[in-house]
């Protein structure tokens, strides 16, 4: 009898082992946990485009928005873990949701990191009759009205919210937060002046700025965008502070190493192609083609700089 159970337990492992050299045998289903349009649903589809030929099977792209991204991040978090099904989420999802949402039926930490896609700054827009024209003087404006600036942000506990969060905490200013379901009413609002702030990264900023619709206070990033090379980064004015996101892909737990190891590396080769390299740079972009390892540690610095004040504040969501 034990030496029918060794047999079964060999012959299971080499079916196993075969079902992963093959992989993968149908289409894979990527998951972006908001609508289509943003950056987070463009940097997958460049890279799906890639994939199709490298694995030679359809890529699908499937947008399942809701509750700040947890809905698709929750779909993936329970599918099966044999690779079809990913996820193409922001920092956020992997860093911080359990801390904003008290009833997720799901733990973000426990996704299998698989790549990393990009990083992308986030930036300080205003409404085009804002006095100040930068965050030094935005700083000195709100000291002298303590509580009379507002910030729009895509909805509670997401990144234009925490972004202001600690930028009130370390400047020590006061400002007033509007929370918006997504960024396109945020955007509409600020640009009929019913709020004056609104911290976002460029792609739905950017033609407004660039029509002078919206003002550009300051660029969240580790260096200058190169498309607004006189606007300072926030670290010029606050050392160390960044404020950036990156997108990333990652899988169910328990996905095995080798379909992870093979999508990582693929990625990686997608992220490092000229047509991915010109497109994210029109998007102003950075690509990372980052690993799974690097993705673990991308996700505690993020899970670092934002639980502090997600915890003092109390920004919490049901």
């Amino acid at each position: 009898m034990k030496l029918k159970l060794q047999i079964a337990a060999v012959v299971m492992a080499l079916v196993s082992g075969v079902a992963k050299a093959d992989y993968p045998e149908r289409a894979i289903t990527i998951i972006v946990p908001f609508a289509a349009g943003g950056t987070a649903d463009l940097l997958p589809r460049l890279v799906a485009e890639k994939l199709r030929s490298a694995l030679g099977q359809a890529i699908i792209i499937e947008n399942r928005p809701g509750a700040g991204g947890n809905l698709g991040a929750a779909l993936v978090a329970n599918a099966k873990p044999d690779g079809y099904t990913l996820l193409c989420a922001p920092q956020l999802n992997y860093s911080a949701a359990d801390l904003i949402y008290k009833s997720l039926n799901f733990d973000p930490l426990k996704l299998e990191p698989v790549a990393v896609l990009a990083r992308y700054p986030n930036v300080i827009v205003a409404r085009r009759t804002f006095e100040p024209n930068t965050l030094s003087e935005l700083i000195a404006y709100a000291k002298k009205a303590p509580g009379k600036l507002t910030y729009a942000s895509q909805g509670i506990g997401q990144v234009g919210h925490l972004t202001f969060a600690l930028l009130a905490k370390t400047a020590g200013i006061e400002l007033v937060h509007v929370p918006y379901r997504g960024s396109a009413p945020a955007i509409t609002d600020l640009l009929s002046g019913q709020v004056d702030l609104l911290a976002d990264n460029l792609l739905p900023t950017a033609s407004n700025i660039d029509m002078g619709n919206l003002k550009l206070i300051a660029v969240g990033g580790t260096r200058r965008v190169v498309a607004y090379p006189n606007v300072a980064r926030i670290s010029e004015t606050i050392p160390g502070f960044v404020s950036d996101t990156w997108m990333a892909i990652s899988a169910p737990s328990g996905t095995p190493p080798e379909i992870v190891g093979k999508l990582s590396k693929l990625i990686a080769e997608a992220t490092r192609s000229p047509e991915f390299q010109d497109k994210t740079a029109n998007l102003q972009t950075e690509p990372l083609q980052g690993t799974p390892a690097e993705m673990t540690q991308l996700i505690k610095a993020s899970r670092d700089q934002w639980a502090p004040i997600i915890k003092e504040q109390g920004i919490q969501l049901e």
